[in-house]
């Protein structure tokens, strides 16, 4: 059976370079079926679902990873969040057709934040401009001005598919430049069928056969929604109780639907009410 919806790491132990591939299929049918969007939108959320599940297994964390763009293009909002047992979720917003496949085409004018919410810590964020031929090379630009960490990614993504490749030089790496770039110009042969048809251990074959590479176990990547209605009652209660009743009061109800999953969820009065009653202390807590 061929390898979908995986995550798996590799390592150039002579080189100190590590590596990261996925491949989503069943997960990115999931995440896509709530956004509502033209194929040109939605190959760009497959290729951040990708690249947010790659990046997820390089740093410790327990909570999740959230790769957002915003800009005044076409495409006005990208977000997509991997957790750090590889749960995924996106979301992407238009505010008109897009065209082209540039960044600058489909995204105007923005920046690409990535943020790490772990626990109950202050999350860590990185802003960088939203810059380059394509979401890889933002996200390149953002490790080579954050991490100073040699990176590279490959990032595709069809109506069926969403894969990609990622390749970082190891910190505190003193290895020699031209391995990078020997191990660089290799991964840059890579074909989106490629990606798309070979399994991990075919692909890496394929392009590093002369190279020892150490190849990790897999891990399962599925779509799963983190919304809740705990969490809703937090959001209302963070907007304070007046605004709140005023929307009460204009609309009879309250109404939320979930961008990510299309969950809805109902608060009528007497939910207001427990939401800011003195025996709900909690949730603003």
């Amino acid at each position: 059976m061929q390898e979908q919806d995986k995550v798996r790491r590799f390592l150039f132990e002579q080189h100190g370079i590590r590596g990261v591939w996925v491949k989503l299929v069943n997960s990115w049918q999931e995440a896509k079926q709530f956004q509502n969007q033209s194929e040109i939108a939605l190959n760009q959320l497959g290729q951040a679902l990708a690249s947010v599940t790659m990046l997820s297994t390089t740093v410790k964390f327990d909570g999740s990873m959230i790769l957002q763009a915003q800009s005044d293009g076409a495409i006005s909002t990208l977000v997509a969040q991997a957790s750090n047992d590889y749960k995924i979720r996106g979301v992407v917003k238009c505010a008109k057709t897009p065209e082209g496949d540039s960044l600058t085409e489909l995204f105007g004018q923005g920046r690409l934040v990535l943020t790490i919410e772990a626990g109950q810590g202050n999350p860590y964020q990185g802003i960088v401009p939203l810059q380059g031929d394509n979401l890889a090379a933002a996200l390149q630009t953002y490790f080579e001005q954050s991490e100073q960490l040699k990176t590279r990614l490959w990032l595709f993504a069809n109506q069926t598919h969403a894969a990609g490749l990622l390749l970082q030089e190891l910190p505190s790496q003193e290895g020699q430049p031209n391995e990078w770039e020997t191990i660089e110009i290799l991964a840059n042969t890579v074909t989106a069928q490629e990606m798309f048809d070979l399994d991990c251990h075919e692909l890496l074959h394929r392009l590093f056969h002369e190279e020892d590479v150490r190849l990790f176990n897999s891990e399962t990547v599925e779509f799963k929604c983190s919304c809740s209605r705990e969490r809703i009652e937090k959001t209302l209660h963070a907007m304070g109780e007046n605004e709140v009743r005023a929307i009460l009061i204009e609309q009879e109800k309250i109404d939320v639907t979930c961008e990510f999953c299309h969950a809805n969820y109902e608060f009528h009065e007497p939910d207001i009410n427990f939401i800011f009653s003195t025996e709900n202390r909690e949730i603003s807590q």
